[in-house]
């Protein structure tokens, strides 16, 4: 009997968490390496946040709070959904977390049962299917191509629901495109779920504030209320706040799924950080006027990305609509061969041959579940992102 379970068998570690590893240790090496593989934002956390964290440490708020958040930081994060997005939620159908990956967890693993299928559009977060088959369910991948913008359609939605479908799984905007869902997209969607009562969706809206050429954001259960009590919307502070070493993520549902994923996870981690959460209750009530400017600096170096890579024979790049990251295909520079004649066959040999010939570290698209792509992540400063693709020019150039 091993000392290992078969489940982590069926499981991969994340790989865009792998590939900063490698740069970490090549940059410990001494190897000029510029990762563009995290998504992390470079901006600091706002200091009216920090100053909430540190008078919650002076007012002894360090102990032990509720399982799934504070009373307080629940009604904070139920005023965001009705502020934001028009959904009324009680205190009792909203959940806390540290992430909103340990949202989608508990999600997942309250409520599949062996063989359950779950509906999730590729390109996807690398966690997404991983986590479903940790929960013993099915992902059923359906291939969302560039010319369909990267989104999943209502007849390819309809297609993929069978009678053990029990999730869908949405992310706008998208990891790793851009992507956004405009309202008729989602209502579109929404038409199809209506015909499938046994259908329920987790949206994952953590980029919501980053959204680019004036896009307004939708997220499902606004466009479609019928639909509210069949969905859990998952949301965040680590990416529009750069809060992403705070660790709390936080969602609203129906209030038994919210009941179980508190019983996960009161036998996995118990409460997230009390001071992350006083954090988090100035994040949300705080001022906001950060977010925009922000955001307009993420398009503006997606602008200047987008120039860089489209003057590089070979790679094509769609333009993302919000999130910080980009697509680019990789489709022509297959076949090709490196220097020392080693063909490039995959997505997966492209990205590598990047991080060996240019020093610049990407994340093949087949972790997305759709290739041949490469993710950039442009959470960096705009000289990086120059220096960076010109050291991808170089490289592509001395393909053969």
């Amino acid at each position: 009997m091993g000392l290992i379970a078969p489940r982590l068998d069926v499981i991969k570690p994340s790989p865009s968490m792998a590939v900063t590893a490698r740069a970490i240790e090549m940059r410990s090496a001494g190897i000029d390496v510029i990762s563009l593989s995290a998504g992390e934002p470079d901006f600091p956390t706002p200091p009216h946040i920090v100053e909430a964290a540190y008078e919650a440490m002076r007012r002894g708020e360090t102990r032990y709070t509720a399982v799934d958040g504070t009373a307080a930081l629940k009604k904070a994060v139920a005023g965001k959904f009705r502020r934001e997005n028009g959904l009324d939620y009680k205190p009792s159908q909203i959940s806390v977390a540290g992430g909103a990956k340990q949202i989608i967890y508990n999600a997942l693993l309250a409520t599949l049962a062996p063989g359950d299928e779950v509906v999730v559009p590729a390109p996807y977060w690398v966690s997404y299917t991983d986590i479903v088959l940790l929960g013993e369910g099915k992902p059923i991948v359906v291939p969302c191509t560039e010319a369909e913008g990267f989104k999943l359609t209502p007849q390819a939605l309809r297609a993929a629901i069978t009678g053990r479908t029990k999730w869908l799984l949405l992310n706008t905007p998208s990891n790793p495109t851009g992507a956004v869902y405009s309202r008729d997209e989602l209502a579109g969607l929404a038409g199809v779920l209506l015909d499938h009562p046994h259908v329920h969706v987790l949206t994952d809206d953590i980029y919501e504030h980053i959204l680019f050429d004036g896009r307004a954001f939708h997220t499902i259960a606004g466009v479609e209320p019928r639909l509210k009590d069949r969905t859990l919307t998952v949301n965040g502070v680590s990416k529009a706040y750069a809060m992403t070493g705070w660790r709390i993520g936080y969602a609203g549902g129906p209030e038994p799924l919210i009941r179980a994923m508190a019983t996960v996870q009161s036998q996995s981690t118990s409460n997230p950080s009390s001071i992350s959460q006083a954090a988090t209750i100035a994040a949300l009530e705080g001022p906001q006027d950060f977010l925009r400017p922000r955001a307009l600096e993420f398009q503006a170096r997606r602008d200047r990305a987008l120039e860089l890579l489209r003057a590089i024979p070979g790679l094509t790049c769609q333009t993302p609509e919000g999130a910080f990251y980009l697509y680019p295909n990789c489709s022509a520079l297959i076949d090709c061969r490196r220097p020392d004649g080693t063909p490039i066959g995959s997505d997966d040999d492209f990205s590598l041959y990047l991080l060996d010939q240019a020093r610049v570290a990407v994340v093949q698209g087949s972790a997305y579940g759709l290739s041949p792509h490469f993710r950039i992540s442009i959470a960096t400063s705009m000289d990086l992102i120059e220096k960076a693709i010109g050291r991808i020019a170089e490289a592509v150039e001395a393909l053969r």
